[in-house]
């Protein structure tokens, strides 16, 4: 086109543009603010016309720039009506740069500058840099006057059209409801003149205020700053706005001078400014005189107000300078900080808005903050009804709203309300009734609805849609809110304007340097369209997505400086992700929805990670939000049960929105949950988020913003919440009328159980509004009510509510605190409403009668008036269980005013009068008040410590009642009197400065007492006069318990005064003083209950206790601690002590004990003839000190013991005439050398009957025990010597072994040298013909074995050494038996050696042959490292031994030799014992010779051993030809079935063979035919053992048949052993085994050492014990029985016999009349056989074994009747049975009853009783096993009390039962009666391991081990 051409195409464009623009000039006046924000439209020319006015507006337009020109063209194509054959050229020649309108270019340079700017800012001219001039006050104030008029003028001309201005909100100019303001920290009261005085409840934290309250504070000095905080979207903006406009019409009167900057154009300007640059260049500029205008408003500044809008989008930090001033240039942010703290303007006025964060330290700490909340219900409603301007509208509007909680939580953000208003308006129109709300679910989704409905004719351009996203994304991410026109394409430009998705206004980034920029409407609109671009740009992929979901912590109000620009983008990430998102997806990203769900899988992945993980409380909060965005249910509910059961949240702001995001997720949540919001910041109405939310179970809120409000929108919650069970409101600001609100509702929640309104400053109406509640509340457990103003009068009144309220149990008041205490009733509601009106009466009475009330009402400031109120109100009450009154002004009327009432208010615990005031005056009057009050246990009284405490004991009815149902010894119930005696009170006056003076009457007030027990007058002043006069008073006080004299300046004269005492109180026991503790306590008979520290126990009363525990005659005892024990002072204690009766225990303490004092101590005591005991602890004695008490038992006869350990230690016991005879010395560790010997043995030998000697733990060394052996025959010693860790050498053994022959009463040495250190000597009381001398760790050389031998040839009685670790070698043992030569006897040797396990056989049968006499016997055993011998002299000659080593004298080979003078030492061998040995072959070849020339061979034992088929071969060769043995052992090898048949061919020949065990070899029939064969022949067999070879009852039958001719068979039983605890392994078994049910550990699970079920290793079987005869082998058996009349023993265990088998084999032994060992164990026997056994039970039985025999109640009661009586048995095992009580009842008693084994049994403590009677009647009990039940604390006191009565008893197993450290207690108790038992078991009973170890402190013998531990001899002996 030409230029002709194109010059009249643009002259018709611009004709028609002007033209249509004039037609609609309010849309071109909108778009010229649009673009040219800082524009006045009413400064041109008024009298132009239409058209003039156009070409004007485009003009401005154009001048704007080419970028502003084009956008402005798109705007017009797009929003206006322009044909498509204008609408193409339009855009082609203006719309892209080709080309301008010639009618602007000319006449762009002729519009006036002033056009161009501000419309009243005049040219720039720069403030502040040039001095100010000098001008009068006149001039400047109407410079000043002439600014503010123009400064109001500009403001009114902004805020006054109805277009949008500049910078302004989008709904400025449509409705505007009120926000909700609350204080959250006022600095100073409110004015007085703004109608309210000052600290009016509007002043504090929490209170609503109105905007004109912002500003009424009074601050006399220092800045007037205020914080405006409020989320985004609550409208801080618009208020900042408001306040503008409202100071513009004249509203803000009090301000001259308003001016508004924002943060976010602030963050523009880099360049520093002063103050007035500040002012005038970036706000407003004068018209002239800048300088005379500012100093104006410095002079009064406090009519100036500065609003600072978007403090958390402050970039720029402060500078490091110090305070900037006037003149200074500084960032903004300083200048901000200046004006805030006063240093810049002073006495202006500062508001300043911020979402919540940590504010810059550039705040003042005493800046006033308020919290902006959104809208509550009310306010949604009139916004509403505002922003429809029609009728209909609003009604349809407000019905949606209405109807759906979703929308009403959308509606309480402000900014959110107008963009759902926005789309209701075009959706209702077409919708029926409540599917608009259905359309606008979420936040994301009512901004895409928005999009929709401000589209022009409906239509989203893509394109635009996603350029504008990429726009805000890239300004979120680089913290950008501001674009210039550059930023923006114009054809984007146009279609944000086009649907007001932009706002423009004027930015300055400097002094005369102006520009547009451009802002979203809404920062949450930019972070929408940023998560649309996320969603939809093909440049973001997958991880860059997922990247953008994540949760920030918003610990904002202590942290976090500023909050993020993109908070929110997860949310509308989350909302887009929604399927309902989908279509408008696809529309944007111009993709399929395949492409789109894909991208909001990756979002939905995301939120279920975060979802399942545990996040703080502002996470859980912000993932609500995206979680009900998504709209998805199985996101909703992982989340809900991922959540934890106690949710907090602490310390940041929460509003309607966020808790109703919250609810939405906990609506799908299974379990119940507790909330706790702690310090939060909340929403006045958010509590009508949770109605209906039924998995809340506790909610607690605790904040100081809560108020009113507050109180009644969680009253409208309350009642719709069902589940709801503990409620707390804790620290807010709620009056009465919050409190009648929250009543009301509390009244609709009988289900809640506790509630707490603590410190909330409620006044003495709003408590008693509070409490009437309480019987609407039946399941209430708690109210608390602390920390509020409670007046005493308030306070009876809740007393009274306490007494008459049948569910109070507890109220509790001290300080501040207030808390009731109650329990549901017993009878339900149900209950309570059928009865008829007379019955409920009665019911209720009998409910207050069964109820007990504690009142505590400490520091509540009651006087003796209030006392009687309170007592009169308590009289008509229920029983009171404590009643505490401490720290109260009752002074001594009321104190004895209660202490009169106490008997009449039944108290059953306590009544404490505490700090109250009381005197000495007052303390006889209390005394003589309770003196006949039946129920007081313990009155203590503390003048010093304030204390007043009255202890009560239950009445007698009810502690008759408790004592029948308690669980302690059921006995005692029996032995309970028909009336019980009152309980023994204490009375205890310590530290009540009592003297003398004061005893006479005070014992005048307690003589009143009819049932005193202990008196305590400890921490007084009476001295030692007090004690005189005490002392002749004592006898008219009655029968005490204890009295307690410490801490009263006692000397030692008063024990001479108190010592009398013994002879004229009877009931004083106990008389212990110490000097340094200055304790002096007299005592009755004390329990170890007293000492007990780790938790109360029982108490009996005394008439029971005696009774449970059969007390012995208790001694009296003096004991006298750390005093000075001078000869004059103990000739004086010993005098006082002669009239003492008896017996008496006499111990004395003292740092050192001179010579003097101890001879004259030991001289006073031989003539006190009723002394039992004296000690002396922690004495020094002299080393002397042993030679005097060895002296004391010619000087005493009496004496029985002394002890002196360490010299500092002596015990002295004291025979009574009826105690047997036998003395016992010990001197340990008191430095005895040789120098003491003699004398020491010269005292002792004057001594009659001296048992036991213990010189152990001194320096005797080698020449002292040289010394006492040569004076030994002379010691009169009959028991033992003990001269352990005395420094011995082998020198003193040498010695030792030559001595022996001049002791003819020694029967016993036993020497070790190693770490243990031991060495005993065993005599006895005549002359023994053997002796034993066992020798350990004595490292013999070669040089010492001649003197050993030397020694022994010269100890003719020594019958029997041993060596164990002697360092004895092979070479020196074979010289050692060389050089023994006796002349006649038998000599046993046995050596342990860890070489015996290694020589073999063959070595050490060749040291057998060195020996000089005949060896009788040998037994080797490789496993146990041990070789025996027994050496018979003198030597003698075997004729058949002769004649067969004649016949083997070809000595050619080592091997021939070698048996040829083993027939020459062994010729006269009886027995050959071979175990666990490795038996080569030539040992056995040399056996095969050996054998038959063992002419008088009886017994030959090889038992688990290894030997090879050729060795055995031989071996039987050997045996074949010992014809004459009578035992023989080959049991428990491992032979196989071949091998066992070969060595069935040796028993042909034994015709004599009485013992036979072939146990664990296998026995096939081959085999068990030649065992049958041989058995035939063998007709004087004794015993028979077979256990465990695999015997079927066929094989069973076949062997029973050979035994008809073993008439005198005696033993089918176990081998005997000396020691049943020797060789021991553990036995399992399983649960069918042992009876128990599969929830029941099994007692067999506990594997160890010691355990009363344990087989021995050897192996002790029966005949078949472990084998399967079952009961076909069974009949037979019993068939041959009969034909046994020999048989004592018979094992049968583990062989599956039943009730038929048994039953047979029962009446079969009936008829075994010398049967002494039965034992079926681990058979299914039943009670049938029990009772056919009961029927038939063995006359002479001693062992009963039926342990898992399937035994219940009735057969063990059958079988414990028959066993009653029976005078032979000794051992009863029936563990693993279900007796339960069916334990044996004894009535008669076993007399020799040794063991009872009821392990794992079920026995429980119903059988506790019986048990013991039974066990008391057996007289000969050694051990009890009762482990593995489910024994109790009533079992334990039963045992208890039987414990003395058992003098034998040594062990009692109780592992694994029930008992607690109560009942552990009194089997302490019961030991310290005197039991001679060693240990008690109590492994894993339920008692914790602190207290297990104190008790194992007081008790040795307790043993809470594992393992067993070494019995402890009892203490004593």
């Amino acid at each position: 086109m030409d230029p002709d051409s194109l010059q009249l195409g643009t002259e018709h464009l611009w004709n028609w543009l002007v033209r249509l623009l004039s037609k609609d000039s309010e849309w071109l006046n909108a778009k010229v603010k649009f673009f040219l924000p800082k524009m006045d439209l009413c400064s041109g020319d008024k009298a132009q016309d239409a058209t003039q006015g156009v070409i004007l507006q485009l003009r401005r337009l154009h001048a704007q720039g080419r970028a502003t020109w084009q956008a402005f063209i798109h705007c017009v194509c797009m929003e206006l009506d322009v044909p498509l054959d204008l609408e193409v050229p339009l855009l082609s020649t203006w719309g892209h740069g080709v080309a301008f309108p010639s009618q602007l270019e000319a006449s762009e340079e002729s519009q006036p500058a002033s056009q161009l700017q501000h419309g009243l800012k005049r040219p720039y001219q720069s403030c502040g840099s040039s001095p100010r001039p000098k001008q009068c006050k006149k001039q400047q104030l109407e410079l000043a006057q002439r600014y503010l008029k123009l400064l109001k003028t500009s403001t009114q001309q902004r805020y006054g059209s109805k277009i949008p201005g500049p910078g302004q909100p989008l709904a400025f100019h449509q409705a505007y409801i009120p926000p909700i303001l609350q204080w959250s920290r006022t600095p100073t009261p409110f004015r007085t003149q703004e109608g309210m005085a000052p600290g009016d409840p509007k002043a504090e934290d929490g209170a609503d205020v109105s905007i004109r309250d912002l500003f009424s504070t009074r601050a006399d000095k220092g800045p007037r700053v205020t914080v405006l905080l409020g989320k985004a979207g609550m409208g801080k903006t618009t208020l900042a706005h408001r306040l503008c406009q409202r100071w513009a019409d004249g509203q803000l009167d009090r301000f001259q001078a308003l001016f508004l900057f924002e943060f976010r154009q602030l963050n523009l300007i880099t360049r520093l400014l002063t103050l007035p640059q500040l002012l005038f260049d970036l706000y407003l500029s004068p018209e002239a005189g800048s300088d005379l205008v500012f100093q104006y408003l410095e002079e009064n500044a406090n009519g100036v107000l500065l609003i600072f809008d978007g403090l958390d989008q402050a970039l720029h930090p402060r500078s490091s300078r110090g305070q900037a001033g006037p003149e200074d240039p500084s960032p903004a942010l300083d200048l901000f900080s200046s004006l805030c703290r006063g240093t810049l303007l002073p006495g202006c006025w500062v508001l300043a808005t911020s979402r919540p964060g940590k504010l810059p330290n550039c705040l003042p700490t005493e800046a006033a903050r308020v919290h902006m909340w959104g809208f509550d219900r009310p306010r949604v409603e009139e916004y509403v009804g505002r922003f429809f301007p029609d009728q209909p509208g609003q009604e349809a509007a407000l019905a949606e709203l209405r109807g759906s909680r979703h929308l009403q939580s959308l509606c309480a953000v402000p900014a959110l309300c107008q963009v759902t208003c926005l789309c209701l308006l075009r959706l209702l129109p077409g919708s029926p009734p409540g599917q608009s709300a259905a359309l606008l679910p979420t936040v994301t989704q009512n901004y895409v609805q928005m999009l929709s409905t401000l589209g022009p004719r409906g239509y989203l351009p893509p394109e635009a849609l996603l350029e504008l996203s990429e726009v805000a994304l890239i300004g979120l991410q680089t913290g950008k809110v501001i674009f210039s026109v550059g930023d923006i394409r114009p054809p984007t430009m146009a279609f944000a304007a086009a649907l007001s998705l932009l706002t423009s206004f004027c930015i300055c980034t400097g002094p005369g340097h102006r520009d547009t920029g451009y802002a979203f409407t809404h920062l949450s609109l930019q972070e929408f369209f940023a998560a649309l671009y996320l969603m939809t740009s093909p440049k973001v992929d997958g991880n860059a997505l997922a990247s953008h979901i994540t949760l920030s912590s918003r610990w904002v109000l202590r942290t976090k400086a500023r909050p993020g620009l993109l908070d929110h983008l997860p949310t509308f990430l989350a909302g887009l992700a929604s399927r309902a998102c989908r279509p408008f997806l696809s529309l944007v990203a111009q993709r399929d929805e395949m492409w789109v769900s894909a991208r909001q899988a990756v979002v939905m992945q995301a939120l279920r990670k975060l979802a399942a993980r545990r996040l703080t409380g502002p996470k859980i909060v912000a993932l609500c939000h995206c979680v009900g965005e998504t709209q998805e249910p199985e996101l909703a509910s992982l989340m809900a049960q991922s959540l934890p059961c106690h949710l907090s949240f602490h310390n940041f702001p929460l509003t309607y929105a966020d808790l109703a995001a919250l609810t939405s997720i906990l609506v799908h949540r299974n379990a119940p949950i507790h909330l706790d919001f702690e310090g939060c910041p909340l929403e006045p109405h958010c509590p009508e988020a949770l109605v209906g939310c039924e998995q809340v179970e506790n909610l607690s809120f605790k904040s100081r913003k809560c108020g009113d409000a507050f109180a009644e929108a969680l009253s409208r919650s309350l009642p719709t919440m069902g589940s709801l069970k503990k409620l707390g409101l804790a620290g807010s600001k709620i009056t009465a009328q919050g409190i009648s609100h929250l009543v009301q509702a509390l009244r609709l929640c009988p289900q809640l159980e506790e509630v707490s309104f603590q410190d909330n400053q409620l006044k003495d109406w709003a408590v008693l509004n509070i409490v009437e509640v309480l019987p609407c509340l039946p399941q209430l457990r708690k109210l608390d009510l602390s920390r509020n103003n409670v007046s005493v009068s308030t306070l009876l009144c809740l007393t009274k509510v306490a007494v008459e309220c049948p569910t109070v149990r507890t109220l509790q008041v001290r300080e501040a605190d207030l808390i009731f205490l109650l329990s549901p009733p017993t009878k339900t509601a149900a209950e309570l409403q059928g009865a008829p009106d007379l019955q409920g009466n009665a019911g209720q009475r009998e409910e207050a009668q069964s109820r007990s009330l504690t009142l505590r009402l400490q520091q509540c400031e009651l006087r003796f008036h209030e006392a009687q109120g309170l007592i009169a109100q308590l009289q008509e009450g229920p029983r009171l269980d404590e009643v505490d009154l401490s720290g109260n002004q009752l002074d001594n009327e009321g104190c004895r005013l209660m202490a009169e009432a106490a008997s009449q208010l039944h108290i059953a615990r306590s009544l404490d009068l505490s700090d109250n005031g009381l005197s000495v005056d007052g303390v006889y009057c209390v005394l003589s008040a309770v003196s006949m009050c039946r129920t007081l246990a313990e009155l203590h009284i503390s003048l010093l410590h304030k204390t007043v405490v009255f202890t009560f004991a239950p009445e007698q009815e009810e502690q008759k009642g408790s004592w029948d149902r308690t669980v302690l010894p059921v006995s005692l119930t029996c032995q309970m009197p028909s009336e019980l005696p009152p309980r023994p009170a204490a009375i205890r006056l310590t530290h009540c400065g009592l003297q003398a003076k004061h005893l006479e009457q005070l014992c005048r007030a307690l003589r009143g007492s009819c049932h005193l027990g202990q008196l305590d007058f400890s921490g007084n002043a009476l001295g030692d006069e007090g004690v005189a006069q005490l002392a002749q008073l004592l006898p008219g006080l009655g029968a005490l318990q204890s009295l307690d004299l410490s801490e009263n300046g006692l000397s030692l004269d008063a024990v001479f005064m108190l010592t009398p005492c013994f002879s004229t109180l009877p009931w004083l026991l106990h008389l212990d003083i110490s000097s340094d503790s200055q304790r002096v306590v007299l005592r009755g008979d004390r329990r170890g209950r007293d000492r007990w520290t780790g938790g109360s126990l029982p108490d009996f009363p005394a008439g029971a206790q005696s009774s449970a525990f059969h007390q012995r005659c208790v001694p009296r005892s003096l004991c006298l601690r750390q005093c000075q024990l001078e000869p004059l002072s103990l000739a004086c204690l010993c005098e006082t002590l002669k009239k003492c009766p008896g017996p008496l225990e006499v111990k004395l303490s003292c740092e050192v004990l001179s010579d003097q004092s101890l001879e004259t101590l030991l001289h006073h005591l031989a003539r006190l003839p009723q002394l039992s005991l004296l000690q002396l602890s922690q004495t020094r004695l002299s080393p002397k000190s042993p030679l005097l008490l060895a002296d004391f038992f010619s000087l005493c006869p009496r004496v029985q013991k002394v002890d002196l350990r360490s010299l500092c230690h002596v015990t002295l016991h004291f025979r009574s005439s009826e105690e047997p005879e036998g003395k016992c010395c010990g001197f340990t560790g008191c430095g005895l050398s040789q120098e003491h010997v003699e004398p020491l043995c010269w005292l002792l030998s004057k001594c009659e009957d001296l048992n036991e000697l213990d010189l152990s733990a001194n320096m005797l060394g080698d020449d002292g025990l040289r010394c006492l052996l040569e004076c030994l025959p002379q010691l009169p010693v009959s028991g033992s010597l003990d001269l352990s860790h005395n420094s011995i050498s082998l020198e003193s053994v040498l010695g030792l072994v030559k001595i022996l022959p001049s002791c003819p009463r020694v029967q016993e040495a036993s020497v070790n040298l190693g770490s243990e250190q031991s060495f005993w000597i065993h005599f006895s009381r005549q002359e023994k013909a053997r002796k034993t001398l066992r020798l350990s760790q004595c490292n013999f050389g070669p040089e010492h074995v001649s003197r050993l031998a030397t020694g022994l040839n010269q100890a003719l009685k020594l019958t029997a050494l041993t060596l164990t670790r002697c360092c004895l070698g092979l070479e020196q043992l074979t010289r050692l038996l060389s050089l023994l030569r006796w002349p006649v006897g038998l000599f046993s040797l046995r050596v342990e050696e860890p070489w015996v396990g290694t020589a073999g056989v063959l070595a050490l049968l060749e040291v057998c042959t060195q020996a000089s006499g005949n060896i009788t016997e040998i037994s080797i055993s490789e496993t146990q490292q041990q070789f025996s011998l027994q050496l018979e002299f003198p030597h003698q000659e075997n004729p058949e031994a002769v004649a067969l080593r004649l016949a083997h004298c070809d000595l050619g080979t080592h091997h021939n030799l070698l048996v040829w003078q083993l027939m020459e030492t062994c010729a006269r061998l009886q027995q050959l014992s071979l175990s666990q040995v490795n038996l080569c072959d030539t040992s056995s070849l040399l056996l095969q010779n050996l054998l038959p020339s063992l002419s008088e061979l009886k017994t030959f034992r090889l038992t688990s051993s290894c030997v090879s088929s050729e060795g055995l071969a031989h071996l039987i060769s050997g045996l074949s030809h010992c014809h004459h043995l009578e035992e023989l052992d080959l049991s428990n090898n491992p032979f196989v079935e071949k091998d066992t048949e070969a060595l069935m061919t040796v028993l042909e020949g034994m015709c004599w063979l009485k013992r036979l065990d072939l146990s664990h070899l296998p026995l096939g029939s081959s085999a068990l035919a030649l065992l049958t064969q041989g058995l035939s022949h063998m007709s004087v067999l004794q015993s028979l053992r077979l256990s465990r070879n695999g015997i079927c009852d066929v094989g069973c039958l076949q062997l029973l048949e050979a035994l008809r001719a073993a008439s005198s068979l005696k033993e089918l039983g176990p081998r005997p052993s000396g020691n049943p605890k020797m060789g021991c392994e553990i036995v399992g078994c399983s649960k069918r085994d042992s009876g128990q049910t599969p929830g029941r550990t099994s007692w067999k699970q506990k594997t160890r050492v010691g355990s009363p079920h344990l087989r021995r290793a050897e192996g002790p079987a029966s005949v078949l014990s472990h084998n399967q005869i079952r009961d076909f082998g069974a009949q037979h058996l019993a068939a041959i029985l009969p034909a046994l009349p020999e048989l004592r023993k018979i094992d049968l265990s583990g062989n599956g016999i039943g009730p038929a088998g048994g039953v047979l084999l029962v009446e079969s032994l009936a008829l075994c009349k010398h049967l002494e060992e039965l034992m079926l164990g681990y058979n299914g026997l039943g009670d049938v056989t029990a009772l056919r056994l009961a029927q038939r039970l063995p006359h002479h039985l001693r062992v009963l074994h039926l342990p898992s025999s399937g035994l219940s109640l009735e057969g063990a009661l059958l079988l414990s009747q028959a066993l009653d009586g029976r005078p032979y048995v000794e051992e009863i095992s029936l563990a693993v049975n279900s007796l339960a009580t069916g334990v044996p009842h004894f009535h008669q008693g076993l007399p020799l009853l040794r063991q009872i084994d009821l392990v794992s049994c079920e026995i429980d403590n119903h059988a506790a009783k019986p048990l013991a009677a039974s066990l008391v009647l057996c007289p000969a009990l050694e051990e009890v096993l009762l482990s593995w039940n489910l024994l109790g604390d009533e079992a334990a006191a039963e045992l208890a009390r039987v414990l003395p009565r058992m003098s034998r008893l040594k062990k009692m197993d109780l592992e694994k039962n029930q008992i607690t450290a109560c009942g552990a207690w009194l089997l302490v108790e019961g030991l310290a009666q005197g039991s001679g038992i060693q240990v008690i078991r109590l492994w894993n009973n339920p008692i914790s391991p602190d207290v297990a170890q104190h008790l194992q402190s007081e008790e040795p013998r307790l043993d809470f081990a594992f393992f067993d531990k070494q019995p402890q001899p009892p203490r004593g002996s």
